[in-house]
């Protein structure tokens, strides 16, 4: 289904139970405010109204987000997984977008290498040059194609074979070609740029990828958009509880 079929409807939260579009979970947000849930619906459901990107596509951004290893909102994921399958999404699709939600760990190297550089010199510690000089077959191809990162210098030089390993695990999704290359930078804003990782050299330097890839500034608002919208799951978490938590109290009370 592409996102053309909803194109112009306002969604409200008879429309999204209409369409199997509305998570249980906010029912007690409904109840207790549903001027603010129906304002709230309208904005997060936007991307899936307005046309610019399919339908399908949005559900896989979703999908990166929900399993990012910076995230991994299962009841999410769960429910976009589903929703992307419905939209046509393959399996092989979505296991390369859980595969690059894996990937996104290597920023615990991209901060913390040039730090310990730093901190090991300014205590007189010298790396111990652990692997220099034996292969890194895709890290120089990733050099000589022009897609190196100077930020993975730092991690590059403390274990250049260990850097290597990681980066045919990544060069693996481009080559395979399932994602189109325009679509994997879509993604990895999405990746970057989500409320639980927010890592803004990242972010940037896959805007203007996605941008030489020929991706317009709308479809990469819409990226940040769905990003946005996520934030429901704060809502779908928060507000069962809460419900439980005031129905416990009011049975401790009743007891008295």
């Amino acid at each position: 289904m592409e996102s053309k079929d909803n194109a112009g409807k306002t969604a409200t939260v008879d429309w999204l139970r209409e369409t199997d579009r509305w998570d249980s979970s906010l029912d007690k947000l409904y109840e207790w405010d549903p001027d603010w849930a129906e304002k709230y619906m309208r904005m997060a459901t936007n991307p899936w109204t307005n046309g610019i990107l399919p339908v399908k596509e949005i559900e896989l951004i979703c999908i990166a987000v929900n399993v990012a290893c910076t995230n991994l909102d299962a009841a999410g994921l769960r429910s976009h997984i589903r929703a992307a399958l419905d939209a046509g999404a393959t399996r092989d699709e979505i296991l390369e977008i859980i595969k690059m939600g894996s990937g996104l760990a290597i920023h615990s190297c991209s901060l913390g290498a040039p730090i310990l550089i730093e901190e090991a010199k300014a205590v007189g510690v010298k790396p111990t040059q652990r692997g220099k000089g034996k292969p890194t077959p895709f890290c120089d191809q990733m050099r000589a194609i022009g897609q190196w990162n100077t930020a993975w210098d730092p991690f590059f030089d403390l274990d250049p074979v260990w850097t290597d390993q990681f980066f045919a695990i990544g060069a693996a999704i481009y080559q395979r070609g399932v994602l189109t290359p325009k679509f994997i930078e879509l993604l990895s804003i999405a990746f970057d740029a989500s409320f639980t990782h927010m890592y803004a050299p990242g972010t940037r330097r896959h805007i203007e990828a996605a941008l030489n890839l020929g991706a317009t500034m709308e479809e990469i608002m819409e990226v940040l958009k769905v990003c946005v919208a996520q934030g429901a799951s704060a809502c779908s978490l928060g507000v069962p509880i809460l419900a439980e938590e005031i129905e416990m109290l009011k049975r401790r009370t009743d007891s008295d």
